[in-house]
């Protein structure tokens, strides 16, 4: 059995009541020995129960004179975690408001001491009494995250996660200062690749999370900007690749109009105008976009092989579309409107696929259940030199 010992719990809290205190009681009761708690600017009236929690000497309490948001008390608690606990193996974090049974965040801390992975604590939203703008607003946002993001996870704004020494330095490099850090943390994950389990916890909510302090409209807006970033730049690329072809291809039409003529001409500088603008669009995606860190050779390929099909596509699906709609002579306007439509879906499903295989060296998910079995291995392995 791992040591419990060895993970310190970060609990950062905003004007409390007597919840976090049984937070505080709970989490000592099922063997934590180290809580590193972060009063993110309470009221003078709510601080009573940070002190009364330092009573116990388990707990060390930092303080933000003023309220700077949930993600800057997290990395508040991880620096000084780096700093001043140098033989701790890990964090978990959790929140103050008794959301989070003491048992599920202690199983998410074995895991990861089990597994070396960060752990997420996962809640089930298919629950009758879970209430329906959570229930809905993760569905959503889990569906938006796997398809602009490629992260996958049953629980997007999970605070309960437990995460090992040697990914913290990365996550707490992580932007955002309120709510939307944690779902930074979640792109950042995939971006530097680390590793993330999933560990089921129970859903609880008390008083349909009357106590969050979450602002819908605000917080909203940093969470999906910041999901939708990977889009929207993206988009700018792409943008920026057709401006830089339109502006190649006349320069390059005065440089060979004196040496080609004819179909020779038009064929080199569409063929070149295309190749820069090209190189361009990739080389933005590869660094700004998806912030790959493969093997440039691998990524190019992939990128070659993905732009042939992609035109014929584009092609065959045109030209089938308007077999279906047109009607006698041919219709000019419905034909670039077929054309601008299957642009636009295909432009989409370029996107996920650039972000999924061109710029991807290996999968994630092959790697993590790689990972995973490896540790089983060790494990049993271990077990039989035991015996």
């Amino acid at each position: 059995m791992q040591d419990l010992k060895k993970i310190s719990v970060v609990l950062p809290s905003l004007d409390p009541d007597d919840k976090l205190l049984t937070v505080v009681e709970g989490l000592l009761k099922v063997g934590f020995t180290d809580i590193i708690m972060v009063n993110d600017g309470s009221k003078s009236e709510n601080e009573h129960y940070f002190e009364k929690a330092a009573e116990h000497p388990e707990v060390h309490v930092l303080t933000h004179p003023i309220n700077r948001g949930k993600g800057a008390a997290l990395k508040t608690a991880f620096t000084w975690f780096l700093q001043n606990r140098p033989d701790q193996l890990g964090v978990v974090t959790v929140d103050g408001d008794n959301q989070h049974h003491p048992e599920d965040t202690k199983n998410c801390a074995l895991n990861t001491l089990e597994h070396e992975l960060v752990t997420l604590g996962v809640r089930d939203f298919s629950q009758p009494d879970v209430p329906a703008r959570s229930s809905k607003g993760n569905r959503i946002t889990r569906k938006v995250m796997k398809i602009f993001c490629g992260v996958d996870v049953t629980d997007t704004q999970t605070g309960l996660r437990a995460i090992p020494r040697k990914d913290l330095e990365i996550i707490n490099t992580v932007k955002g200062d309120r709510f939307e850090y944690e779902t930074n943390m979640l792109i950042a994950l995939k971006e530097n690749r680390i590793h993330f389990d999933e560990v089921k916890i129970r859903t609880v909510y008390i008083e349909e999370n009357k106590s969050s302090h979450f602002r819908v409209v605000r917080d909203s807006w940093r969470i999906y900007r910041l999901i939708l970033g990977h889009f929207f730049k993206y988009v700018f690329s792409s943008l920026l690749s057709t401006v830089v072809e339109l502006l190649v291809f006349p320069l390059l039409t005065v440089l060979l109009d004196s040496s080609l003529t004819g179909w020779a001409l038009s064929g080199a500088t569409v063929v070149g105008a295309r190749v820069v603008s090209s190189s361009v669009n990739f080389y933005l995606n590869k660094k700004l976009v998806f912030h790959s860190q493969g093997k440039t050779g691998r990524a190019l390929l992939r990128y070659c092989m993905l732009a042939g099909p992609t035109m014929l596509v584009q092609w065959v699906l045109d030209q089938i579309i308007y077999s279906i709609f047109s009607v006698g002579a041919e219709k000019e306007m419905l034909r670039t409107l077929i054309h601008a439509g299957v642009m636009t879906c295909l432009f989409v499903v370029n996107f996920m696929i650039q972000q999924r295989w061109v710029f991807t060296a290996k999968s994630v998910d092959a790697e993590k259940k790689a990972a995973k079995k490896a540790a089983k291995k060790a494990a049993k392995q271990a077990a039989k030199e035991g015996k």
